[in-house]
């Protein structure tokens, strides 16, 4: 019986690896820019593969090689990086409903490795996952993200000095073509990405702030006016 227990958790472990090999293909041309752009912004290879490794959150790390490249200071890039991944947290404790029990510094690993890929992977699970299974769908897709960023920097380091340095135009148009799909969807992102460009630009050009406190003061008043009125919209529909 003993010996059953690490094979079955191996298994589980195994079937992790598996189905989250979907996940790390596709994370793999995602790093690979990033990595490419990490280059043409300034970073090392140390702390392009350091930001992978620690911070392992895709639209938060583009977002932060922007506001490098802006010359933002570290603390506006930190409230920034912790205000859009705000969302893991929600994750965590919902998977933690569906996980089974174990000890808090293995809840806490897999936890880490937590994307919005792999929890919609585990979330859709009938059944209670094992933690073999998390970290084995998690350690997949964080080894492709961590190790094909540092590719991407390799393939920037070997282009010619004048196609680097115009690779920044590639940042923007990577952020219009995260947001673009959404505002088709969504009336609400519609309003929030309008909100947050507006009270940036008057922020920036009225030189009220910097422009990294202006990033992230734009982007908590318009969630916070954004969701004022959804609130009190749905407070008044239940009136009626």
């Amino acid at each position: 019986m003993e010996a059953s227990v690490p094979k079955v958790k191996f298994t589980e472990f195994r079937r992790g690896l598996q189905e989250g090999m979907s996940i790390a293909i596709g994370y793999s041309p995602i790093a690979l820019t990033f990595g490419l752009l990490a280059k043409t912004t300034g970073l090392t290879l140390f702390e392009t593969i350091l930001m992978s490794l620690v911070l392992y959150a895709g639209a938060s790390q583009y977002i932060a090689l922007n506001m490098f490249a802006l010359g933002t200071g570290a603390v506006e890039m930190i409230l920034t990086t912790f205000i859009v991944n705000i969302r893991h947290f929600l994750m965590s404790a919902s998977l933690n409903e569906k996980v089974e029990e174990d000890v808090p510094w293995k809840k806490a690993i897999y936890a880490f490795g937590v994307t919005d890929e792999t929890f919609s992977v585990a979330a859709t699970k009938t059944d209670t996952v094992s933690t073999g299974y998390l970290f084995g769908l998690n350690i997949i897709a964080y080894m492709s993200w961590v190790i094909f960023s540092g590719v991407g920097f390799g393939i920037g380091a070997g282009l010619p000095q004048v196609l680097q340095e115009s690779m920044a135009v590639a940042l923007y148009a990577m952020f219009i073509g995260l947001l673009v799909p959404s505002l088709k969807k969504s009336m609400k992102v519609a309003c929030l990405a309008l909100l947050a460009a507006a009270f940036n630009s008057i922020f920036v050009f009225s030189e009220m702030m910097s422009k990294g406190w202006a990033i992230v003061i734009s982007t908590l008043l318009s969630a916070i006016l954004v969701e004022t009125v959804e609130t009190l919209k749905g407070r008044g529909q239940m009136k009626e």
